[in-house]
């Protein structure tokens, strides 16, 4: 909305202030604020939730055909809104002043509206928007997992390979042992026999014990808490 008539004294880019909403982080929204004029033009935003947010700078000057980034910064919030909706807004108050003006040192009547001033004003409403990106969301969860049961899974796989791997020598030199016996006497053939026997139960009961074990799975992140809505 522009009071004064005439062309308009500033652009601004976006028409919109869009945060990355995400609990307990804080979120910015850059505008472009464009003067396309040949004076300069003193601004002001205002906010009607000033403790909400940051705006850097909320008052200055820009020159002539310049541009001024202002930085709008949505504190750390700690609950979700109802239904992700916001009904906060700004408004940008704009008005040409003389050469050489100082930020500073503006009048305290600058953007008021008064007969013959010619002021602008922009409003500018507010839309958050959920992360829901899915690699995002996977890559939190492994980052937020327990250390230390990632490490006792880390410590499972290593013991059950190593029990494999026994288990496959045993039965190596077990196939050796029946080779030898082939040019040995028939004692010989009771005393392999039962250490074959003795083999084969250590290598089945070692089995069974890593096999049928498997690392637990990690218990899935708790989801965020639904905020309620206000009466």
């Amino acid at each position: 909305m522009a009071t004064g008539g005439g062309d308009k004294l500033l652009t601004i880019d976006p028409d919109e202030l869009r945060f990355q909403f995400e609990l307990g982080k804080p979120s910015h929204c850059d505008l472009k604020v464009s003067n396309t004029t040949d004076k300069n033009i003193a601004f002001k935003v205002k906010t009607t939730s000033p403790k909400k947010y940051f705006v850097r700078p909320n008052t200055g000057i820009i020159p002539p055909w310049d541009t001024c980034i202002i930085r709008v910064t949505l504190q750390a919030q700690l609950e979700y809104p109802p239904d992700m909706q916001c009904r906060d807004k700004f408004l940008l108050q704009s008005t040409p002043v003389p050469p050489n003006s100082d930020t500073d040192a503006l009048p305290a009547n600058t953007f008021s509206k008064e007969a013959g001033k010619v002021l602008e004003e922009y409003k500018l409403k507010v839309v958050y928007v959920a992360r829901t990106d899915k690699g995002n969301s996977d890559n939190n969860i492994k980052q937020n997992s327990d250390p230390s049961s990632n490490q006792a899974i880390q410590t499972a796989r290593a013991a059950r390979d190593a029990a494999v791997k026994e288990a496959t020598q045993l039965q190596q030199e077990l196939d050796m042992l029946k080779k030898k016996n082939q040019k040995q006497s028939p004692g010989f053939s009771i005393r392999l026999a039962i250490t074959a026997g003795l083999i084969g139960i250590m290598v089945g009961l070692l089995l069974k014990l890593v096999l049928s074990s498997p690392p637990s799975p990690i218990p899935p992140p708790t989801p965020p808490p639904t905020a309620s809505v206000d009466g």
